[in-house]
């Protein structure tokens, strides 16, 4: 606004920076396709917009980027395949129309893990590689929207959209210390996205600081035509978000659940919670009940939509497939109608339980990961990487969220004795992300540093 900066300047610094990012040892492969030519178009006209005071909104000439499971027009809709995607698109998703109606900048499409399968990241195929965890190239970004957080994290861009399934919103951006906001179910428009799994799948931003997520947040949510889940959902709100305090706020912590982590893990989000009480929100201790068969069924549910999903591209492209890939889907492959339907009945058992417990209490904190970003090994490069116990282990405090729609936010509050970011999870009741924002702001408030990643781009500078 006071024209120290045009959006043209910010977006020739950052496609310097894509160019300088494919090129560094080891490529950090956080954006996958991007085009100069739209780059500019988009700043270019953004500048205008400053100089003629006509802005469209906060987030106009705003550099953003899109996981590439949307489909965002030039680009191809490989969805972390090599099969996919083999025309260019020439029609947007609905979250990608609605940030280039709020004057972004949409700087390219972000990779993933390959048809959102996994937790790591780890998509060795040709189109797409590892990509790279800033605060340790060594390390996993945390899957599956792993090119989102990773491009935030390095200051790419401060925005980022991702999916959610099993956590593949939340898994990075915990990886990557950023915040990241996994919606209601519904709350934000799937159109244009692959409908992996149309039952556990929300979609929600990656971003720099939890101010941020709540913009862009206000700006994705609501009904869309073209998405029916959505249709009937309540206005959504900021409300009370910038109290000063959080008195009269009530955090529900099954402490066995709670405790399921690493002990660095957990003494950190032990005394984000203290602070959190320093603020005035009471700590109530709740049962989290049928927590292992929560678990099974989410598992049926998500693998088998998918496999069902994909059942054309299983017997057509099985071998164009990474071998994690095709390990899941011939997995999904053994579960039955039967399977199906006793976790569905789960599901509704599960939604019942949080109804009872979100009548005494305004929100659910856990951690977010029970450990930090895993290490990357020279196989994984080649063949990829299957480590089923990991991808339990990683779902854990994940898994209630996606199966249930309730919202989840997770705010970075530290780091490891390795330098690994570590994140607190906060998670309320359907369409009641307001509430996540409020305790985030505070949240942000318990780390008393930032700790800049070993790959940092400034765009501003």
């Amino acid at each position: 606004r006071s024209g120290k900066l045009t959006p043209s300047q910010v977006a020739r610094n950052i496609i310097a920076m894509l160019e300088d990012c494919d090129k560094s040892t080891p490529p950090l492969r956080a954006i996958v396709q991007w085009d100069q030519e739209q780059i500019m178009l988009m700043a270019e006209a953004s500048t205008t917009r400053y100089r003629n005071k006509c802005t469209l909104s906060c987030l106009d000439g705003i550099p953003v980027c899109l996981k590439e499971e949307f489909k965002v027009v030039p680009y191809h809709h490989r969805v972390g395949t090599v099969y996919l995607g083999t025309q260019p698109e020439t029609e947007d998703a609905t979250v990608a129309k609605k940030l280039r109606e709020a004057g972004a900048i949409i700087i390219g499409v972000s990779n993933m893990h390959e048809l959102g399968t996994g937790t790591t990241g780890c998509n060795p195929n040709r189109y797409h590689k590892i990509p790279r965890n800033p605060y340790n190239p060594n390390h996993f970004t945390g899957g599956s929207s792993s090119g989102s957080a990773a491009a935030v994290a390095a200051g790419l861009c401060p925005v980022a959209i991702g999916t959610d399934g099993g956590g593949s919103v939340r898994i990075p951006a915990s990886f990557c210390g950023v915040v990241g906001l996994k919606g209601t179910f519904g709350r934000i428009s799937c159109h244009g996205c692959l409908p992996l799994s149309y039952s556990t799948v929300s979609v929600g931003p990656i971003c720099t600081s939890v101010a941020d997520a709540a913009i862009v947040y206000s700006i994705l949510a609501g009904p869309d035509l073209l998405y029916p889940y959505g249709l009937k959902q309540p206005k959504a709100t900021l409300s009370d978000m910038c109290a000063p305090d959080l008195k009269g706020l009530k955090l529900g912590v099954d402490w066995t659940f709670f405790k399921a982590c690493d002990a660095e893990v957990l003494s950190a989000c032990e005394k984000a919670v203290k602070h959190l009480q320093s603020l005035g929100a009471s700590v109530v201790e709740v049962s989290l009940p049928e927590v292992e068969e929560t678990r099974v069924a989410h598992v049926i549910c998500i693998l088998s939509e998918m496999r069902d999903f994909l059942q054309p591209d299983f017997n057509k492209h099985f071998h164009e497939m990474n071998l994690e890939t095709q390990a899941s889907l011939a997995l999904a492959s053994q579960f039955t109608a039967l399977d199906y339907i006793k976790a569905n009945r789960q599901r509704t058992r599960t939604m019942r339980f949080l109804q009872e417990i979100f009548s005494t209490v305004n929100c659910i904190v856990t951690p977010a990961i029970p450990c930090t970003a895993p290490r990357i090994y020279e196989s994984d490069l080649l063949t990829g990487s299957s480590d089923m116990s990991f991808t339990v282990r990683s779902m854990r405090f994940m898994q209630l969220g996606n199966f249930t729609g309730i919202p989840g936010l997770v705010v970075p509050i530290g780091y490891s004795t390795a330098g690994l970011p570590i994140s607190l999870q906060v998670m309320a009741k359907w369409w009641d992300e307001a509430v996540l924002l409020r305790i985030g702001l505070k949240l942000e408030q318990f780390r008393d540093q930032t700790k800049k990643p070993s790959i940092y781009y400034d765009t501003l500078a």
